[in-house]
């Protein structure tokens, strides 16, 4: 592991050398960081860790991103999200994972009430229709493993909700 100041990720660049596979989780809230918060850690810091994982030699970048990404979207959360599948995608890996979960079921140590009501609910509705609107993180996990351990699908390979459903089952 290496610590990194993502203000200043470039003076960083030995920790991104010598990998074959990145992933990336990395993100924040609007509600935490604020709109130009939220798209500092949630596009630029995301693209220039992938272009400094690209230059330390790593072959396969594997990124979650989220349900409904779409660079001409009018909200925010979802046109930042499009926006960096792009940029790396742009950054020319021998080839890209794009993962698309819908809502993250997880347990937080901080507290998000609106989030964790929409768990509960969605808890139960995930019983009925398991792939539907929501994906438990150890299986978002499970299918970024796999999905490199798997032979790809061609240079960019994205994966919706119900195909990390499956792909974390592997």
């Amino acid at each position: 592991q290496a610590v990194v100041d993502f203000e200043r990720l470039s003076e960083h660049a030995a920790a991104f050398q010598g990998h074959d596979v990145g992933f990336c989780c990395l993100g924040t809230t609007r509600a935490k960081a604020g709109a130009d918060g939220f798209v500092r850690v949630d596009r630029d810091y995301v693209a220039q860790a992938a272009e400094l994982a690209r230059a330390g030699g790593c072959k396969h970048f594997v990124l979650q991103s989220s349900r409904g990404a779409n660079q001409h979207s009018h909200f925010l959360y979802l046109r930042v999200k499009g926006e960096v599948e792009n940029l790396v995608q742009a950054v020319g890996f021998d080839r890209c994972t794009i993962l698309r979960p819908a809502v993250l079921l997880c347990k937080r140590q901080e507290s998000r009430p609106a989030e964790w009501m929409a768990q509960q609910f969605l808890g139960v509705v995930a019983r009925v229709f398991p792939t539907a609107y929501s994906v438990p993180v150890e299986t978002v996990a499970r299918a970024m493993v796999a999905s490199v351990l798997q032979p790809g699908k061609g240079k960019v390979e994205v994966l919706e909700n119900g195909a990390i459903h499956e792909l974390g089952k592997a």
